[in-house]
Order: C-alpha cells, then sequence, then structure tokens
C-alpha cells in the first residue's frame, strides 16, 4: 500500500512540474545547434573546410527548427492540446536566428562582407537568391513576433505571419538546389511542410476538428458507461 501512495504523491508532482517548464525544453532544442558547433570548434572537428561546415549546419538547423514550428498547429488541431501553439514563437525565433546566423557567416566570413562579390554571387547562383528571399521574408515576421507588434498590427498582424508559408518552402527549395546530388532530405522535407500546410486548409482542418470531438465523445461514453457497468458488478457483489 505504501508503495502505491508514494507512486500517487511522486507522479502528479512530476506532472505540475513539466506542466509549469516544459517550455524550457524549446530552449534546450533551440540553443542544442549552437552548443554542437561551439564543441566541434573546441575540438577541432569542423572539418577541412569549416566556413562550409558551419554554413552547411547552421542552415539545417534553421530549416528543421521552421519545420517544427510549422507542425504545432496542425499537431494542436489533431491532439486538441492548445499549449502547443505557444511553442511556434520560440521555434520560430530560433529557425531565424540559425537563418541569419546562415547569412552571416556567407557574407561575413565566407565573402568578407565584400558587397559587389556577394551581390554578383546572389545574382549568378539561383539558390543564394531563393534562400535570401526566405530570409528577407522571415525578418518582419521575427521583428514583429511580439504581444506588442500584434496589438499594434491588429488584425494585418495575422496576414503578415502568413508569409512563413510562402518563406519556408523558399528555404526547403534553397536547401535542395543546394545539394549537389543527394536531394532525398529536402524532398522529405519538403513533402512534410506540403502535408503540413494542406492541414492548415480551412477545410481541412474543420473537418479534424469535428472528427476529434466526435472520438472524445465516444470515448469518454465509453469509459463512463464501463464504470456504471464495473459499479452494477460491484454492487451485486459480481
Amino acid at each position: 500500500m505504501k508503495r502505491y501512495i508514494v507512486q500517487d504523491a511522486y507522479h502528479p508532482s512530476i506532472r505540475n512540474w513539466l506542466q509549469k517548464n516544459w517550455v524550457h525544453f524549446v530552449h534546450l532544442a533551440g540553443l542544442a545547434p549552437l552548443t554542437l558547433l561551439a564543441w566541434d570548434a573546441l575540438n577541432g572537428n569542423l572539418t577541412i573546410n569549416p566556413i562550409q561546415y558551419l554554413t552547411q549546419r547552421t542552415g539545417y538547423a534553421a530549416i528543421i527548427l521552421l519545420v517544427v514550428s510549422l507542425v504545432c498547429t496542425p499537431l494542436s488541431v489533431v491532439s486538441g492540446w492548445k499549449r502547443i501553439l505557444t511553442l511556434r514563437r520560440p521555434f520560430g525565433l530560433y529557425g531565424f536566428f540559425y537563418a541569419a546566423l546562415h547569412m552571416l557567416i556567407f557574407t561575413a566570413l565566407d565573402f568578407g562582407l565584400n558587397i559587389p562579390l556577394i551581390a554578383q554571387e546572389i545574382a549568378e547562383k539561383r539558390y543564394i537568391l531563393v534562400g535570401a528571399m526566405a530570409l528577407l521574408l522571415l525578418a518582419p515576421l521575427a521583428l514583429t513576433s511580439t504581444q506588442e507588434w500584434q496589438r499594434r498590427l491588429g488584425r494585418s498582424w495575422k496576414r503578415l505571419h502568413r508569409l512563413v508559408y510562402l518563406a519556408v518552402p523558399l528555404a526547403i527549395v534553397h536547401y535542395a538546389w543546394a545539394q549537389k546530388s543527394d536531394i532525398r532530405q529536402p524532398l522529405i522535407l519538403g513533402v512534410l511542410v506540403a502535408v503540413l500546410l494542406i492541414l492548415r486548409l480551412p477545410v481541412i482542418r474543420r473537418g479534424i476538428e469535428v472528427r476529434r470531438r466526435a472520438w472524445s465523445t465516444r470515448s469518454g461514453d465509453a469509459i463512463i458507461s464501463e464504470r456504471h457497468t464495473s459499479a452494477g458488478g460491484a454492487s451485486r457483489g459480481e
């Protein structure tokens, strides 16, 4: 009996702690790529071409975090867990941070902030142009991500932040075009992003919500019926 009492007292405390602090795990996930890069730099594991390595790693981190930020809304619709929506902003901001760092490494370390040379490179290589377009679209979203800006812009805020639905696919295209041969990863991410955008369509979203509510109602009715059956059996001494 004591063992069950300890478990009953222990698990709620862990659950309450997770409910209060679970958002902090986003920061652990967001800072993990930077921490790994710092570890590689300290241990001399940046390969024979460290600038290329840093550029690729920061770009990949940016895309993954941006895709994760897009996952939050469909996951909330499917699961009914509204608190997941609070993760969109931090994941999106971390994604923009790595995208900006990706561009900074390209312009400052690779090209020494030589503007004419950078402009020529952008004009000649389409994947750089598309990547720059994605970053330019993400910049105003990051700058206006606060509640203060949401109040200032009103309804325009939501319309502005729909640009993410264009920015992330452009980032995927940038990733695919930057690959020399193997484009399996960008293709997988592209399919995932396409599915996530389809799930956001009002018709699809409403259909999922209706089915989720119906399933929840049936599950609740089944649990109540099972409890009544169990209670009836116990009262008869079965």
